[in-house]
């Protein structure tokens, strides 16, 4: 591997997947693959500053439901929404019961139908009520916590990007990074993530990781059907993904935790 594909390839991923001011390298297929595989350590990054402002908003004396909201919106404005978008665009081409050309014709219009808004208010809800419940929590179940969600998420795209899974465009972010992750990132950073879900629910050191599997799957199950109706993977689909499976594992680590 080229010494500068790494780094390309982390410009990338923090371009793709924050607000970060990183000026923009090299942008081809095997610098996506990089990139790809390492979202869940741009998702961790990432976490881990949401952690941040999720215990100083409680610190700060604020309830935790606003706590939960402000550390929801904070995720927004760190990832310009596109994720948010995704899922909207997502779920309104698939309660159109339309497939292929015509379901990804919806998904590239600009206003965002019903089911896309029940989606986003569903999605916004659960998470900004799953954060509400984490600040009586030892700050390193905490911060474990939002960091096992926010990579997790990110993990998700990683699987949704391996190798076998094709784009729904021959253009644009999905033809870009589809079939790019090859098993071996893979593999690691999915074992990365179950390593960081440990610390999630003290003296319960399987739970967290069992969380983390079961989000993945029900989020590949949505993979599988979203391929199946659109053809294949667009980045409106890798948002759905991230927002599913992050909405998933923050759940499962409050209601198990």
């Amino acid at each position: 591997m080229p010494d500068r594909l790494i780094p390309s390839g982390a410009r990338l991923a923090l371009t793709t997947f924050t607000i970060a001011p990183v000026r923009a390298g090299r942008v081809d297929r095997a610098t996506a693959a990089v990139a790809m595989a390492l979202a869940p350590a741009v998702g961790a990054l990432l976490g881990a500053v949401l952690a941040a402002i999720l215990l100083a908003a409680a610190g700060a004396g604020a309830p935790a439901l606003v706590g939960g909201a402000l550390t929801v919106t904070a995720g927004a404005l760190l990832t310009r929404g596109l994720h948010l978008d995704g899922l909207a665009d997502t779920v309104d081409a698939l309660g159109s019961y339309r497939s292929g050309p015509a379901a990804l014709e919806i998904m590239k219009k600009p206003d965002v139908g019903p089911f896309g808004v029940a989606a986003l208010v569903l999605v916004l809800l659960l998470q900004a009520g799953a954060l509400a419940a984490l600040p009586d929590r030892r700050w390193p179940a905490l911060l474990a916590t939002v960091v096992t969600a926010v990579a997790a998420g990110r993990l998700a795209v990683s699987w949704a990007c391996r190798r076998g899974v094709p784009a729904a465009r021959p253009d644009g972010l999905g033809a870009l990074v589809a079939g790019t992750v090859g098993p071996v990132p893979l593999t690691v950073a999915t074992l990365a993530v179950a390593g960081v879900a440990v610390a999630a629910v003290p003296g319960r050191p399987w739970q967290g990781p069992v969380v983390v599997g079961v989000a993945l799957v029900a989020g590949l199950v949505l993979l599988r059907h979203t391929v199946r109706r659109l053809g294949g993977v667009t980045g409106d689909v890798l948002g759905a993904q991230v927002e599913v499976t992050t909405t998933l594992v923050y759940l499962g680590l409050v209601l198990t935790g």
